[in-house]
């Protein structure tokens, strides 16, 4: 009697494993593949972490990727397998950590040597090509000599990254061959179009400067806010280090019809990077609205330009989740 029942036992099992792995077959035949265009927008680019991780839980299969500034750093980070690497340490950044990375550039044209990011993101890329890589993958830059954009899409994936993101006054700029490069989303803030051809199911753009009111409200745990305000008030000490580069008396010029609160805030809040921020924003918005006008995405994640500022990097917790939040809005 036991033996039979084993035996009807193992048989149940049998069928079970045999439609099991008919599902899986099925659900992998059925798996939508996607293109994705991930914009620029300074902090707000760690959005597209969460907007990669919905959409894997989705089942979605990402066959390949075109980036520009911070959507290049987290395309190439995704197609090279380090993109949980990259959250971890963005989400444990420490005091000694954000004293290396905020150096005073020792040469002109930035306040910031990027070099010091980047030996961190080189260490966890490690070399590795682009066409080597297991998807599809593009980083966009601008050269300021021939004011064109140039498309990475084979040579070292670190290098691309670099160009790429190398955000004007910012980060130091990247000179390669005969060409200085700058940020990709100075000419291409969304390049829809390096996938628009792409041999995929779907084409998904990411803009990080959607014109929209900012709904998403945020539980930030107590140790990602202790965090953020350590490494607020760190930023803030980096910024009066870099005052002997900052054009004196930037903030005092006041029109006398402005309101008592925009005097206010201008000279409480509107520091140089807020500036910088907002014209990189504006200029970027606009450039990305013509590039969703004459390239059409199948879906259109939008970032509310007001979740952060273009330079508050310490909101990384923050844009993960917006960006898990506007892509299950839109999948």
């Amino acid at each position: 009697m036991i033996k039979k029942i084993i035996l009807i036992a193992l048989i149940i099992a049998n069928c079970y494993s045999d439609v099991t792995k008919e599902e899986n077959n099925l659900n992998n035949q059925n798996q939508k593949t996607v293109s994705l265009a991930l914009g620029s927008g300074g902090a707000r680019g760690y959005a597209h972490i969460g907007v990669i991780e919905e959409l894997e839980k989705k089942g979605y299969k990402i066959k390949s990727i075109a980036g520009s500034s911070m959507g290049a750093l987290i395309g190439g980070l995704y197609a090279v397998g380090k993109l949980d690497e990259y959250k971890k340490w963005i989400l444990e950044l420490g005091y000694y950590d954000v004293f290396k990375l905020l150096k005073l550039s020792s040469t002109q044209g930035a306040l910031i040597n990027a070099d010091e990011e980047f030996n961190k993101v080189a260490i966890m890329i490690g070399d590795v090509n682009i066409e080597d890589l297991p998807i599809k993958y593009r980083a966009i830059a601008t050269n300021i000599i021939t004011q064109k954009e140039v498309v990475f899409s084979k040579g070292k994936l670190i290098d691309a990254i670099r160009a790429s993101i190398a955000i004007p006054t910012i980060f130091t700029f990247v000179i390669k061959d005969d060409m200085i490069l700058v940020d990709g989303g100075i000419l291409n803030p969304l390049p829809i179009n390096a996938i628009i051809n792409d041999d995929t199911d779907i084409k998904i753009a990411v803009n990080l400067d959607a014109n929209i009111q900012n709904k998403y409200i945020i539980d930030v745990p107590l140790e990602h806010k202790t965090r953020e305000e350590i490494l607020y008030n760190e930023f803030q000490e980096f910024i009066k280090k870099a005052e002997p580069f900052i054009p004196e008396k930037i903030l005092t010029i006041v029109d006398k019809n402005s309101t008592k609160k925009l005097q206010k805030d201008i000279k409480q809040k509107y520091d140089i990077f807020f500036i910088l921020g907002r014209t990189i924003d504006t200029a970027q918005s606009i450039l990305a609205k013509y590039s969703m006008q004459n390239h059409k995405a199948d879906i259109v994640i939008d970032i509310p330009r007001d979740s952060c500022e273009f330079y508050e990097f310490t909101k990384a917790y923050k844009m993960i989740e917006i960006g898990k939040m506007a892509t299950k809005e839109k999948i």
